[in-house]
């Protein structure tokens, strides 16, 4: 106890910081939401076709977490790696590729976003001017992954009076507001500049050995960040149903994280 007290009083300035503003700030969270006022979604990004997207959340919403375990995990890793690079770097280098990073990673699953949501609004304009009841479960389904029961009772009862130009509008108006409702997804967590941070470490200490949890075996740092980046990648791709977890973002954080530190070692009057 009397170590990880003495590691938590000596962790550099940056870290030590960023580990008490995203703490404080999932405690305000919590302590606002007991008056109703939702700070995730005040804070947190939004698709700029959102309704509630502001600029700022760009930056904001790497101080906000969903929860206890999202804010354990972000901050572990932060923890763990951040400060030894912190200490190589400097606090203001180090500050400044947290950010950037972070920013990089928001950009990126902001442009994959946009991506998705044209592809939804080319589907619903074909859908408007043909609507099915198969085309209405197809671009249900990519809005919202994983819609309520009572839409598929919806489109059941449709397919079986197809002709139906009642069924026909409100399936419209159904689709409208899950594209709607899909836009106005919030995105929160520090994953994005966390992912840069693992993807600094191994690439300043690629031969350093770690420690699996599960399995519990060692593995370089080099190979446990591109096998983390491969999985991401993989999974970014998958787009599963129900999986809210932003796996571009984490891999903007790692890709302009790799910008960033190419640019410095190119540049080293410009390193900070």
């Amino acid at each position: 106890m009397s170590n990880f007290r003495s590691s938590m009083l000596n962790l550099p300035p940056v870290v030590k910081n960023l580990l008490i503003i995203n703490a404080l700030m999932l405690l305000g969270t919590w302590v606002l939401g007991q008056t109703g006022v939702d700070l995730s979604k005040i804070l947190g990004l939004h698709f700029f076709k959102s309704e509630y997207f502001m600029p700022f959340q760009f930056v904001t919403h790497m101080f906000m977490h969903a929860d206890i375990t999202h804010l354990f995990f972000n901050m572990f890793a932060l923890f763990m790696f951040g400060r030894v690079l912190e200490s190589v770097w400097g606090p203001k280098r180090f500050l400044i590729y947290y950010m950037l990073t972070g920013l990089g990673a928001a950009a990126l699953h902001t442009f994959v976003l946009w991506l998705d949501y044209a592809s939804m609004m080319k589907a619903f304009t074909a859908f408007s001017n043909t609507p099915t009841p198969e085309l209405f479960s197809s671009i249900i389904k990519d809005a919202l992954g994983r819609p309520s029961a009572w839409v598929y009772e919806f489109a059941d009862k449709w397919a079986d009076n197809p002709d139906s130009i009642a069924y026909a509008n409100q399936g419209i108006e159904i689709a409208r507001r899950a594209i709607t409702e899909s836009i106005n997804v919030t995105t929160v967590g520090a994953s994005g500049a966390v992912f840069g941070i693992l993807l600094a470490f191994g690439m300043l200490f690629p031969n350093t050995e770690l420690m699996l949890l599960f399995p519990p075996i060692p593995i370089k740092a080099k190979y446990f960040v591109i096998g983390y980046g491969a999985i991401e990648l993989y999974l970014g791709f998958q787009q599963s149903a129900g999986d809210n977890v932003a796996h571009f973002a984490h891999l903007g954080g790692m890709l302009f994280g790799f910008i960033l530190i190419k640019y410095w070692n190119k540049h080293s009057n410009r390193f900070y």
